[in-house]
């Protein structure tokens, strides 16, 4: 059994297929059809909903593609569409702006533009352009309507929260969320199940007494086995409401993630410890997906191209994996085995992944990311590097990659030759040679292995020169200063 809120209405489902995604549900069990159907991969944006839920108390707005989420997910939550939004015979702040700024052409995609702008709205009422681009990342205009509808979104930027039903709601909304128990029976119908548990122990013993369940968190990946390839998922555990492993802390050594914390609420602690991860973080695929999906996820997929692999073997992290009441600890660069093989074992799951924080001033960590777009793209090579430089010596070097391999892997060779040398150019070439000896990439419809090989080495280059720049710009900074002051003391002599 499920139960959320549609809109403000109580909803309970007893009897509905695990296997059914909310986009299928709106669409043929309640027959609210303005959520649309574009790619069913989550990459149009078409299908675009919104979930509330409660958040240390707070109603906290996510926008999600409801083609990749089941509706076991919902529980507990709030469940907006775009039918929602119309109060009364009004429109809403939203849909009035994108009607002003001429937002809509064929208008199969507009729905959900409206609702990535309504979570926009919520979520960063004073938003500037490159929040709104950030946001509507997500959502494809086949008519190429962007400039009009970046402009009804930025229009409704204030330094006042939106007001409108939901705010005036706000607190009824809370109340009726927190009425809805946490615990709930499985959903069950035929031969599917899906269980929701509430606790790492509960997921624990789960997974036990069902070992050949697949677990879901976002969902991101694992719902095209439904959407695309037309397959049932017996069991399946949804992990979303087990709340002590959707936690992000810092103890004085390293940075702690639960494996179901959501990537977009990973941006900010990562980001300040290591600029560069925060940043790709960003690119990875749309916030949509990033809402839902988690770094737990994205490491137990195993995918050779997944984005967080590479960063989290070049910054030496380990992996927190539970079976029952066992527990231990896996280098993440021991976890990849083969292709989509890990040591994973039956009844094993990704409880936490522990990074540790930079040791000195001395580590330089940088990471890059090859896509044919920007924005909402898988990589064709992705490329992380973290280096301890000491009186310009490469004391200590770690360098993976994505996309090279069948698993993402570190560059052995590349990264001996580089150990005990010069901070230079030199080295780095030397070590791009012996980089090119580390992999043999495959071919594929992203690249050709020869793109894949020499774009690796250009990274490592850029990753140098990069480094680099920043010295030559600190040390003309620093010469300006001195200048200055020098300037200030002879003028006062």
């Amino acid at each position: 059994m499920i139960t959320f809120l549609l809109n403000q209405t109580l909803k309970r489902e007893t009897n509905i297929s695990p296997n059914m995604t909310v986009l299928n549900y709106l669409r043929t069990e309640l027959h609210k059809t303005g959520t649309k159907e574009g790619c069913g991969s989550g990459d149009c944006g078409a299908c675009t909903v919104v979930l509330g839920e409660l958040v240390d108390g707070k109603l906290q707005y996510r926008s999600v593609n409801s083609c990749l989420t089941f509706v076991s997910s919902l529980h507990g939550k709030q469940l907006i569409t775009v039918e929602d939004l119309k109060n009364k015979q009004s429109l809403h702040p939203v849909q009035q702006a994108l009607v002003d700024f001429h937002g809509s052409q064929c208008g199969y995609c507009t729905p959900g533009f409206i609702m990535s702008m309504f979570a926009l709205s919520k979520n960063k009422p004073s938003a500037d352009k490159e929040d709104v681009m950030e946001s509507l990342a997500g959502n494809l205009c086949r008519c190429t309507g962007y400039r009009p509808i970046v402009d009804a979104a930025l229009s409704l930027s204030s330094d006042q929260p939106l007001l409108d039903q939901f705010a005036e709601l706000e607190q009824q909304t809370i109340a009726k969320l927190e009425k809805i128990e946490s615990k709930t029976a499985p959903l069950v119908q035929g031969n599917l199940t899906s269980f929701s548990p509430t606790t790492t122990d509960e997921l624990a013993e789960l997974y036990e007494r069902h070992p050949k369940a697949k677990l879901v968190a976002g969902g991101t990946d694992l719902a095209l086995e439904v959407t695309q390839f037309h397959r049932e998922i017996e069991t399946l555990i949804n992990v979303t409401g087990v709340m002590d492993m959707k936690t992000i802390h810092e103890t004085e050594q390293d940075i702690v993630i639960g494996a179901n914390m959501p990537i977009s609420d990973c941006y900010a602690t990562l980001a300040k410890y290591y600029p560069d991860f925060g940043h790709l973080l960003h690119r990875f695929a749309s916030l949509q997906v990033r809402n839902q999906g988690t770094i737990g996820g994205n490491v137990a997929n195993a995918s050779p191209i997944g984005d967080t692999p590479p960063l989290l073997i070049a910054l030496n992290a380990r992996l927190k994996l539970r079976k029952g009441q066992q527990v231990r600890e896996v280098a993440i660069d021991e976890y990849f085995i083969n292709y989509k093989v890990t040591v994973q074992q039956e009844s094993e799951f990704i409880e936490q992944i522990i990074i540790p924080k930079p040791e000195n001033d001395q580590q330089i960590f940088s990471a890059y990311k090859l896509s044919k777009r920007i924005d909402d793209d898988i990589s064709a090579v992705c490329g992380a590097f973290n280096f301890t430089i000491e009186n310009d010596v490469i004391v200590d070097a770690r360098v993976a990659f994505g996309g090279m391999a069948a698993t993402p892997k570190r560059a052995d060779l590349c990264e001996k030759s580089l150990i005990g040398q010069a901070w230079n150019k030199a080295s780095i070439e030397e070590a791009m040679a012996q980089l090119a000896q580390d992999f043999e990439p495959l071919s594929d419809f992203r690249a050709s292995k020869e793109y894949r090989s020499k774009t690796a080495c250009n990274m490592l280059l850029r990753f140098f020169l990069a480094q680099q720049t920043k010295v030559m710009s600190q040390q003309n900074s620093n010469n300006f200063k001195q200048h200055s002051i020098e300037t200030r003391v002879t003028s006062y002599v």
